[in-house]
């Protein structure tokens, strides 16, 4: 059983924690505070404190949302705040990583939580601004005491290492899950590791392929502004290929007699991974949250490895456009 990780500094953090981006952003969520508030106590009552949002979240709504909650609760010295900017949301929209950009977001950041955070990010690479100019502006960040670490969010390990370079990154965020290793192979994990950078992963449940109960039955079935219309893996064939996919893990977890949505969690952890699945129904952060309790012995790791190397997925991660983003 993998229950806390090591984050920075002798940091022990939590696991799994909590990715916020469903709560105002994704699968066509836009909760209110009184919303949401049931699944942030829900994670406060558990001790799930590891909790991960960004200023491109509803233009910084979930921030607000998370902040009003840390005062209202008044549990700021019990939570690990992260947050990110790189997206110029409240200008035109496009990913900057601009020095001008990072020490004005910043500002908007500490206000709407109220707090600075104890993570900040670049949520996507920019590949017209320097690495010279944007990771000493982050870093500046820290040294300002407006931030206690920094991190990249979908780099290649190429960019990692020079960033790493240049000033310390603490942690870097990527997708990983049993459904998608593509940082095995392409060395991110390897090099964040090696260089002693904690990797943060979102989307441990394969963006819904990894629940008990996946609601969707074609393409179409999605809501108008859920993301995943724009994610290639849920659209036409790669739809129903990544469908029949996800069944071959429901089989390990009936096996152990729990749900799928644990045993992915608790194979994430088990690579020494901290992973921040969402969700806006207490319910099913319980769930989430069990899989600490879920002991993965050594022959059920070689089968969920033979299953991940069998059951590859179809279709790429990102649209073209976005896949810009990511490319660096």
């Amino acid at each position: 059983m993998v229950k806390t990780l090591h984050f920075n500094d002798g940091l022990e953090v939590p696991v799994p924690g909590f990715g916020a981006m469903g709560i105002s952003f994704a699968l066509g969520n836009n909760l209110s505070y009184e919303e949401a508030e049931p699944v942030l106590l829900k994670a406060l009552e558990l001790g799930c404190t590891f909790w991960d949002t960004a200023v491109s979240y509803r233009n910084g709504m979930n921030e607000k949302i998370l902040g009003d909650f840390i005062r209202k609760h008044n549990c700021r010295d019990k939570l690990f705040i992260a947050s990110k900017c790189g997206v110029a949301v409240f200008e035109d929209g496009k990913v900057t990583n601009k020095a001008a950009h990072i020490k004005s977001y910043i500002d908007g950041t500490i206000e709407r939580l109220g707090f600075t955070p104890d993570l900040y990010y670049l949520h996507r690479l920019d590949a017209n601004t320097p690495l010279e100019e944007s990771i000493p502006a982050l870093d500046s960040l820290r040294t300002e005491g407006k931030t206690k670490y920094i991190g990249l969010s979908e780099c290649s390990a190429a960019t990692l290492r020079k960033a790493n370079f240049i000033a310390k990154i603490d942690a870097v965020q990527a997708e990983y899950s049993p459904f998608e290793t593509i940082h095995e192979g392409d060395g991110l994990i390897n090099t964040a590791r090696e260089l002693d950078i904690a990797f943060i992963a979102y989307g441990p449940l394969g963006h819904g392929w990894l629940v008990e109960h996946f609601p969707y039955n074609s393409p179409e079935d999605f809501n108008e502004d859920d993301y995943r219309r724009e994610i290639p893996k849920f659209q036409g064939e790669s739809f129903y290929a990544n469908k029949k996919i996800s069944e071959g893990f429901k089989k390990i977890s009936k096996q152990k007699g729990c749900t799928v949505a644990q045993v992915a969690l608790a194979w994430v952890a088990a690579q020494g991974i901290i992973s921040i699945p969402g969700t806006t129904k207490p319910s099913r952060l319980e769930e989430n949250w069990a899989s600490r309790d879920i002991e993965l012995t050594e022959e059920e790791l070689k089968l969920m490895r033979a299953t991940i190397n069998k059951l590859k997925p179809q279709g790429d991660r990102y649209n073209e456009t976005a896949a810009k983003d990511i490319g660096n």
